[in-house]
Parts: C-alpha cells; structure tokens; sequence
C-alpha cells in the first residue's frame, strides 16, 4: 500500500471513529427522567459514547461537531423494560405446532431477531426473555453485546424448567413417535434432578430461571399444581447460589404459594392471586408479573380463526379471558411489586406496549404502570445500574412520544423517537 493511500486510510478512520465518538444533544420539551417523581420541563440530555452524560435546564446549543435531535414538543422517557417476552415466535396454537417440525432453528433464529427488532422499536430497549429452545435468544443476546446486530438488551433464561408431563414438556400433546425430536434436559423430577436441570441452563449462559409450578394454559396441562416442595425449594436455592433471580409461571394459587415460600423473585401470571397470597407476595417482597395482554393475542387469533387451538387448549383460554385482571384489582392494593411483562410470543411482538391499557383498566394509575415498565421492571431485572431511569451515568436508552402519558397511556404504543444504548433506532 502506498504511503498517500495509507494515510487517506487511517485519516477516514479517525474521521469515523470522531464521529462515533461525537456527543449528542437531546432537546426535549418534557422529560419523565425517574418514573414517579416530577417531571421536568425543558431540557437538553447530554449523551456521550452510549451514556447519559447530563440533563441541563433548558435548551443548550449543540457545540460544532456534536448532534442535536429536537424533541422540543415530545415528552421523553427512559426505555421500556417487558420482563416477560418469548422472542423466538410469534405464532401460537395449531401455527406454532406446524412451523415446529416444518421450519428448522436457522429460519426460527432468523424470526428471533426479527421479533427482537419490533419490541426495539416499540420503545422497549430491555427484555427479560424467559424461555426457547435451542439457544435461539441465548445466541441474539451475544450477537447484541458483540455489536454485530441491533436488539433489546437481552436478560435470557435459556429453556424453562418443569417436572415431567408440566409445561414446559415440549411432548404433551404430541404422537408418541414425535417425542424422540423434542429435548428433555429441562425437564425435572425429584430434588437433586432439579438442581441439575438449574445447572445445565447456566452452564449454556441463563442469567435467570424460570420454572413452573403449575401447568399452563397454551400447553393444555391443566393450571393445578404440577411439582412438590423439595424440587421447588431445590430448584430456586440452586439458582440463588449462583447468584440467578428465579421466575415462577404459576397460575393456580396452589402453585403460586408454592413458589412464594420456595423464595421465587417473581410469580409470573399468577392468575388466581387471593388477599392471603397477595399479603404472602408483598411480606416476601415478590414480584408480580401479570401479563394481561396475553388475552389481546388469543382474541386475535380466535378472531382470525376459530379454530386456532385445540378444544382442550381453547377452554383454558376461555377461563383466562374471564378471569385476566382480577389477581392485579386485589395484588396492587395490598403492596404487592407489580413489574411489566406482556409474555409477547402468546401476544404480538412489537404490540408491547398495550399491557399499559389493561394496568391501567384494572387499576393502576397511569405513573405506577409506567413506573412498572422501568424502575421497577429493571431491579427485578437486575439491570437498575444500567437503565430504569435517566440520569447522568446510566446507558443512553431513551424513547419519546407525542402527548402526556400520565395522562394517557396510549400514547406509548407510537413511538416517536427510540435510543438504545446511545445508538439512534427510531428518529424524529
């Protein structure tokens, strides 16, 4: 290479690396930078190599070199957080059956990202994705801290945990001569099994478990209780010793108890919470995860076609559309931690936001439920050092919308504006 080609060279890569490097300057004309306290009025957020650097009273003149993005008439938040996502579908019922043993695990990776896209640009910059098979989520959350493609920030469980015949055993349902396709090693029985079955997703690189102590309603498993306290106990002692938060699918309130004395992090769907279990839950300091708008994705598929799921699995949908917001009407009042999850995958990625809607419609002020999808989402999450709030040091993951959310939270589900560790995905 010759010496004038050389230096044109390393002269463009200091030009780009200048670029990349130049701060930006946000212009918002309303910012809700810690959910829960007071908003702030004009103000100029200062980021720097991914990272909120300042926010500044006012509007401050970007200096030479730098970029401004005017969301002088936006109001700005911090990214959503949905602490309950499935990324590696979006097809449920009979679809979802088919495209698994039609479609191999490239073309599904291939949808994982695609699904992780609509949830980014949605305005929710952090997932906790809470199981899928084959490594699908665990290889898009590398391939995002590595740079190589854009994403949420991924907090991943790799595959569910379950006793034999529960939930999470991908055979229920399926011909017998099928069974040798599907894996079992996250299936457990008895207490010492379990703890394997703990070490084996961490060892593939789970940042959290997640177990059911109940069956399911997309399974057709029936919702009672489907494990024993020894396995349970075994399951979230092990997973705290490696220092992993445990997530519990539980929907019958024998279940959910079970998970609460086993010391769970957090009851997700927990659909039959009493004022016991709830008082339980809050003296524990256990999350509560509803995932209300599971509800939006079974209407949507019924609609399409009525027969969408089998009958079995169809009468347990029936049940929790009746029964969807009860257990948060009588949890939220009692002080039970509410943390945001849609279990987007049952209903539609990139339709995150509409569990705001039914928070609110079952009663939640519109402050508590966005307070829900981050401060509270992102210590459940364990990420409240990185993201949550907007505050000088923090990771640059900052949305905008039109209107005033606290207002109406339906202005949530357009997004004007998305940075996601201080890379620009949605623009004004």
């Amino acid at each position: 290479m010759k010496i004038s080609t050389l230096a044109l060279a390393v002269t463009t890569l200091l030009a780009s690396t200048a670029a990349l490097a130049a701060p930006t300057y946000i212009h918002a004309g309303r910012v809700i930078a810690v959910p829960g306290q007071a908003p702030r009025g004009a103000t100029t957020i200062v980021v720097d190599q991914g990272r909120i650097v300042s926010l500044q009273d006012g509007y401050v003149a970007a200096p030479e070199g730098a970029t401004a993005i005017d969301l002088k008439d936006k109001t700005v938040l911090p990214g959503l957080i949905d602490s309950h996502t499935h990324l590696a579908s979006d097809r449920a019922g009979n679809e979802g059956i088919v495209a698994m043993v039609t479609e191999g695990i490239p073309l599904h990776a291939m949808e994982t990202y695609w699904n992780g896209m609509k949830t980014l640009r949605a305005g929710f910059t952090t997932v906790r994705n809470l199981g899928d098979e084959g490594g699908k989520v665990l290889a898009l959350k590398e391939a995002i801290k590595r740079g190589w493609v854009q994403g949420p920030r991924i907090v991943d469980a790799g595959e569910s945990i379950s006793t034999t015949g529960g939930h999470m055993d991908g055979r229920v349902g399926l011909a017998d001569e099928m069974h040798g396709m599907i894996g079992t090693e996250n299936l457990c029985d008895g207490a010492d099994d379990c703890r394997r079955a703990v070490r084996r997703q961490i060892g593939r690189g789970a940042d959290v478990i997640k177990f059911a102590t109940t069956g399911g309603v997309n399974s057709g498993t029936g919702l009672a209780t489907r494990m024993v306290e020894d396995e349970a106990k075994a399951l979230v002692e092990t997973a705290h010793a490696y220092g992993r938060k445990v997530a519990v699918h539980a929907h019958g309130l024998d279940g959910i108890k079970l998970a609460v004395r086993a010391g769970a992090d957090s009851i997700e769907h927990g659909t039959t919470i009493d004022e016991e279990t709830a008082k339980m839950m809050a003296k524990a300091g256990t999350y509560y995860v509803p995932t209300l708008s599971t509800v939006n994705g079974y209407l949507e598929r019924l609609a399409a076609n009525p027969n969408a799921y089998p009958p079995a699995i169809k009468a347990q949908i029936d049940w929790r559309i009746g029964i969807t917001g009860k257990s948060l009407q009588i949890a939220y009042p009692l002080g039970v931690k509410i943390a945001y999850g849609t279990d987007a995958g049952v209903s539609k990625h990139g339709r995150n936001a509409d569990e705001f809607e039914l928070l609110v419609k079952f009663g939640m002020p519109p402050a508590e439920a966005i307070k829900a999808a981050t401060i509270n989402a992102a210590a459940l999450l364990g990420v409240d050092k990185e993201t949550g709030t907007l505050e000088p040091g923090k990771a640059a993951d900052i949305i905008a919308v039109s209107g005033d959310p606290l207002a109406d939270v339906k202005v949530l589900k357009a997004m004007k504006f998305v940075m996601a560790r201080g890379e620009v995905i949605v623009r004004p």
